[in-house]
């Protein structure tokens, strides 16, 4: 990944080379590398044309790196096109034949998730970053890292991390270009694979550099880990450095600096670092919110259209929500994002959102043609799959497709003929459970005419969930604005594989952000409340869902995937006013027959399926206090406390 030049551009080619003083002076010379002396030459793009802030970012991260080589990408066919051959010559990546141009990367099998455990904030002041907990308990809520040890701990990794290896400078938009609500970076990496993958999830080149100019952009810095020549060989021709992996989050810089995974979550730096870590924090300056969440259209059979946001953890489902293809007749579900959220109030007062990423970075066990048969139609071109299965004609695979016949399978660990078992061990799996797709949102069969409109769309209902097997029921809603952010903040959800914990445990998630809180969840919530306050907004109605309540024996009780659409028929109704709901201790509920079932094939204990027992309830009460006491501690607004204390006096009533 990212050895040597992919593209030569000879009438751009510059000398760079640096003095024993740490000046720079560029010099008309072509072609040459003074390898001695600490130079390197622009193998493709103007060094020139750069804005002098892009400029100066990238000599000081040169200087630091020490690249062979430097690659100023411009996002053209021509050049992804140099990028996936060189990635192929090297093993990292290979042709799936059946598909046009998708392709099958197969990792380090150390690099493979986010490493929440490793990725920190440094801030000079611990509690601008995570709440103090309570009474030495170990703080879920972010990791903080003071800049001075992160700077030890940069200038330990950093220098000469991308010696024999070619820099790519990426510049890159989040959100629609020149869009009033989309924000810029510039990513340097030694990764090929991560520009295949930019520029898919970004709006990446040259327009990017003409709209940003000289202005100030977000800063990310990422390398691989394993400078030339290597010292062992590569597992899998994917070079990392697990045991040294950092994903360090500047803000005061506007930085972000990923060193030793090239894993997409910790990769990809317009991703969660960008989009919800260090976009959480311009969101709270400027007023405005980075969430984790989906957005989609929903038309009604009159023609009327609503957006709708939704926070649901990884794996929670919300790539298939955003997806569905309803069986509602008459409703139709369009995709504007399925995972980040960017929303901003308008001058009139509505919160309108964008999508800022361009592509979809979906979890694919799980994915088939009968949960999600609009995804499995936007990845079959143009693609880059990693750590999922193969199979002997050249197509994809992994656990929740049927497997062809006539067809060997090769799994993601490169074992031949593998066979589907029933072992709960990552190695004996098809695909690795949090393996991936990387494609275009074009490509979506169902995405939203608006999905790149500048102002973004208007939002009138968020709904949070998560993966809740008891006690929680399919749908309710909140009071009001104030009870709303305590849903949200009071969100648990069972553990998912995107991330190092192992599975099947309860887990406080609130607002499915606690992986990517860029600052204190207190004041995060704070600044939630304070939407409120605004004059003249008009704040969307707030729900909470559960599609994943089970039996006594085990057995989920509602279908879900298009299914789904009947709770959102009741979402869009009670956004109109409508009179179909009823107050219970935890919310609004739907009224006995309020939920169109008609032409449901299975079927739902609904008395089941909304029933609040009362000692489920009071250890859900319990569970969220301790948590706030001991997680958020004196930084838990008042508000928010009130709500529990509210929910509290409810259930003992029950």
């Amino acid at each position: 990944m990212g050895e040597g030049p992919a593209v030569e551009e000879t009438s751009t080619k510059v000398l760079k080379q640096f003095s024993g003083t740490g000046g720079i002076s560029v010099n008309g010379v072509s072609g040459i590398i003074h390898k001695n002396s600490r130079t390197f030459s622009v193998i493709h793009g103007d060094f020139n044309r750069l804005a002098p802030n892009v400029k100066k970012y990238v000599e000081d991260k040169a200087k630091v790196c020490q690249p062979e080589t430097i690659h100023i990408c411009d996002g053209s066919d021509r050049e992804n096109e140099e990028l996936l051959a060189m990635l192929q010559k090297g093993g990292v990546i290979k042709p799936l034949k059946k598909y046009k141009n998708c392709w099958l990367a197969r990792t380090d099998p150390a690099d493979v998730a986010r490493v929440e455990s490793k990725t920190i904030i440094s801030t000079p002041n611990q509690r601008d970053t995570i709440p103090t907990p309570k009474n030495g308990a170990d703080g879920q809520l972010g990791k903080w890292m003071s800049p001075s040890d992160l700077q030890k701990a940069l200038d330990e990794r950093f220098p000469g991390s991308m010696k024999g290896r070619t820099m790519y400078v990426i510049p890159f938009s989040m959100g629609p270009v020149g869009s009033p609500l989309s924000k810029i970076g510039i990513q340097l990496t030694d990764s090929a694979y991560v520009v295949a993958s930019m520029r898919i999830m970004t709006r990446m080149g040259r327009p990017v550099l003409d709209t940003l100019g000289n202005n100030d952009f977000v800063r990310c810095l990422h390398s691989i880990g394993q400078p030339l020549p290597m010292k062992k060989p590569a597992v899998n021709n994917w070079p990392c450095d697990p045991d040294r992996t950092i994903i360090a989050h500047i803000p005061e810089n506007n930085e972000i600096c990923s060193f030793g995974s090239g894993y997409g979550g910790n990769s990809l730096l317009g991703k969660k670092c960008f989009a919800l870590r260090l976009g959480g924090i311009i969101a709270r300056d400027e007023g405005w919110l980075a969430e984790h969440m989906l957005i989609l259209g929903i038309t009604n059979p009159k023609g009327e259209k609503k957006y709708i946001a939704a926070a649901f953890p990884s794996a929670c489902g919300k790539t298939n929500l955003a997806m569905m293809n309803p069986t509602l007749p008459g409703y139709k579900v369009e995709c504007v994002g399925d995972d980040i959220a960017w929303m901003r109030f308008d001058s009139e007062g509505h919160l309108r959102a964008i999508n800022p990423e361009a592509g979809f970075f979906g979890v694919a066990p799980g994915t088939s043609d009968s949960t999600n048969p609009n995804a499995m139609a936007t990845i079959q071109e143009n693609t880059i799959f990693t750590n999922v299965a193969e199979t002997s004609d050249g197509g994809f695979y992994w656990e929740g497709m049927d497997l062809p016949k006539g067809v060997r399978v090769i799994n993601w660990r490169n074992k031949e003929d593998w066979v589907p078992n029933s072992s709960k061990d990552e190695k004996d799996m098809a695909a690795h459970p949090n393996s991936r797709y990387c494609t275009p949102a074009s490509q979506c069969p169902i995405i939203d005419p608006a999905w790149e409109s500048s102002e973004g769309v208007p939002i009138e209902a968020i709904m949070f969930g998560g993966r809740r097997p008891k006690g929680v029921p399919l749908v309710y809603e909140s009071f009001n604005w104030q009870h709303g952010v305590f849903l949200g903040a009071a969100m648990r959800s069972e553990a998912t594989a995107a991330a190092e914990h192992a599975g099947k445990v309860i887990m406080h998630d609130p607002f499915a952000m606690r992986p990517f809180f860029g600052y204190n969840f207190g004041h995060y919530l704070s600044h939630w409340l304070s939407m409120e306050r605004r004059p003249n907004v008009k704040l969307p109605k707030v729900f909470h869902v559960n599609w994943f309540r089970k039996s006594s024996e085990g057995k989920f009780l509602w279908p879900g995937f298009g299914e789904n659409a009947r709770v959102l028929d009741w979402i869009f109704r009670r956004i109109n006013k409508e009179d179909c709901a009823t107050e219970s201790p935890i919310g609004f509920i739907p009224k006995p027959g309020a939920l169109n079932l008609d032409g449901l094939k299975e079927k739902v204990d609904m008395e089941e399926l909304f029933s609040l027992p009362k000692d489920f309830w009071s250890k859900e009460v319990d569970a969220v206090k301790k948590y706030f006491d001991e997680q958020v501690n004196d930084d838990l607004p008042e508000e928010v406390a009130s709500e529990l204390e509210q929910l509290k006096k409810r259930v003992a009533h029950m």
